[in-house]
């Protein structure tokens, strides 16, 4: 089986796709399509066996390092094997863990399911009912298994904070922690991935009516373009679903808590002071 030399493990809406972005435009590196194969978290994923996996690099450089990036493997308690099969396959891989404020994740989170029409504009309601909303933010929690089975070494700690005030930086530290040799270039042109300035909000059958290749077809070939950019742009989001205050608090006190774990693990790490300035109030 092909191994990954590391891997990128989240957390969600945390800025791995700008670093797996910034990490496939250097020397000697490369990473999977798609960026999330999920291979060690998913089951079904993981039932396509080693030999797909392996299909994922077959195009690399015999020197170049191997790489991945899928936010699922922090995503306890919804994929609780990954350590396991992870360990299995490989004993011994690098880890890069990009973290941000918990609460602005949660929120993120949120916002991206309320987009996508899987939940409501009732915030305090839907996250009483999805606690994955919060789950995942907990980072001492996600981190702690692959810690306890690969050592505190194997993680490479950074934040979305730290990505955005001081790029270079994080990545000459990603480097470094890898092995690269010579210097590794930010690209500015890449330096922002996934953003939600132009996100749509779906609806019932948006699938169906949308994203169907024969309907976006017909859409081309009878519909003007103008119209279509006035429709389009009569769907992207303009106001979204607010936290309440009481809910904020809420969760400034859970992240607290774990905070104080994460600290263990990493202290006087740099990212916890610019993730969690609710916890120095």
């Amino acid at each position: 089986m092909t191994v990954p030399d590391f891997l990128i493990i989240g957390a969600m809406k945390s800025g791995t796709s700008t670093l797996q972005a910034q990490l496939v435009g250097q020397q000697g590196v490369f990473m999977t399509t798609p960026k999330e194969p999920n291979y060690f978290s998913d089951d079904a994923v993981f039932a396509k066996g080693a030999d797909w996996y392996s299909t994922l690099y077959a195009q690399a450089a015999p020197d170049d390092l191997k790489g991945e990036a899928s936010t699922h493997y922090t995503k306890l308690p919804t994929y609780p094997e990954t350590v396991t099969r992870l360990a299995a396959a490989q004993p011994n891989p690098k880890l890069i863990y990009v973290i941000r404020n918990p609460v602005e994740r949660a929120v993120s989170h949120y916002i991206h399911e309320w987009t996508m029409g899987e939940m409501g504009t009732d915030a305090q309601a839907e996250f009483a009912a999805h606690k994955t909303l919060i789950e995942y933010g907990r980072y001492a929690m996600q981190i702690a298994p692959f810690i306890s089975q690969f050592g505190n070494n194997s993680v490479c700690l950074t934040s979305l904070e730290q990505l955005k005030s001081n790029p270079q930086g994080v990545l000459n530290t990603v480097g470094a922690f890898l092995g690269l040799e010579g210097p590794l270039t930010w690209q500015d042109d890449q330096a922002q991935m996934n953003a939600s300035a132009e996100r749509i909000r779906r609806f019932p059958l948006h699938s169906l009516l949308i994203d169907n290749p024969m309907a976006e077809f017909l859409r081309r070939a009878l519909v003007p373009q103008a119209l279509r950019d006035r429709i389009r742009k009569s769907r992207q989001m303009t106001t979204r679903p607010e936290l309440p205050d009481t809910l904020i608090a809420e969760l400034e006190t859970v992240f607290a808590h774990d905070h104080s774990d994460l600290a263990q693990m990493f202290p006087d790490h740099p990212a916890l002071s610019m993730c969690y300035p609710f916890v120095a109030r």
